[in-house]
């Protein structure tokens, strides 16, 4: 499994040839201005809630790509009503797709769209793909001790935690959950991109060398192997 971080909170996962895209925020992220949305594959499209910064760039990619969006039911709907493919889900639900096994869980945060109607409730994946890994992609959240349950549930290989605070859990409540989930390996993201998140990424990872785990940050554009 390779995963590719495109900055704020968008990864590519490959596997196998099956690329999944998350929550496709590029265009409107100055930090990742030399990322190309258009050389982006995606086979599928997966959205953890509906703002925009996890949104923005669905409808082009998706367009070009013909992906598949996966998420709850209200926005699967919506993008279902623009005339794009969809599979909707929601919270305890799990799916065999073709490049693993999908459960959509809960998550601790609003969602609405950019023009303000409803995008259901958000939440998280567990991606356990055919070829044995399983991800956990955590969403925008709070730390909850619903990550005790996915901790017990699945054997993670990694842990994608939001670490920016403000909107979501911090570095602090990031190594908590790392705990919670039974995971010593943890990819960053949700941080840096404005000034409500920004963070000391080198006090960050020292924060989690101190507790035994291992934070990775990637720059936009990187990938790592799984």
């Amino acid at each position: 499994m390779k995963i590719t971080f495109y900055g704020h909170a968008c990864l590519g996962i490959q596997i196998n040839d099956i690329h999944v895209l998350v929550d496709p925020f590029i265009t409107g992220n100055e930090k990742a201005s030399h990322i190309d949305i258009d050389t982006i594959q995606a086979d599928y499209i997966l959205i953890t809630h509906a703002h925009q910064d996890h949104i923005l760039d669905v409808e082009a990619i998706a367009k070009r790509t013909d992906a598949i969006i996966v998420s709850n039911y209200e926005i699967v709907t919506h993008y279902q009503n623009l005339g794009f493919k969809g599979h909707p889900m929601n919270h305890g639900g799990s799916w065999e797709f073709e490049f693993g096994k999908l459960k959509y869980v809960n998550a601790i945060h609003t969602s609405s769209f950019p023009d303000g109607s409803y995008g259901g409730q958000p939440g998280g994946f567990v991606l356990k793909s055919y070829n044995k890994k399983t991800i956990y992609i955590a969403g925008d959240t709070a730390l909850t001790y619903d990550m005790k349950l996915v901790g017990r549930q699945f054997d993670l290989d990694i842990a994608v935690l939001p670490i920016g605070g403000n909107f979501t859990m911090d570095v602090d409540d990031a190594i908590t959950a790392s705990k919670f989930l039974d995971v010593h390996r943890v990819l960053g993201y949700h941080y840096d991109t404005f000034g409500y998140i920004e963070i000391d990424k080198v006090r960050a990872k020292a924060k989690f060398d101190s507790k035994l785990r291992t934070l990775k940050l990637l720059d936009i554009g990187d990938s790592m192997e799984i």
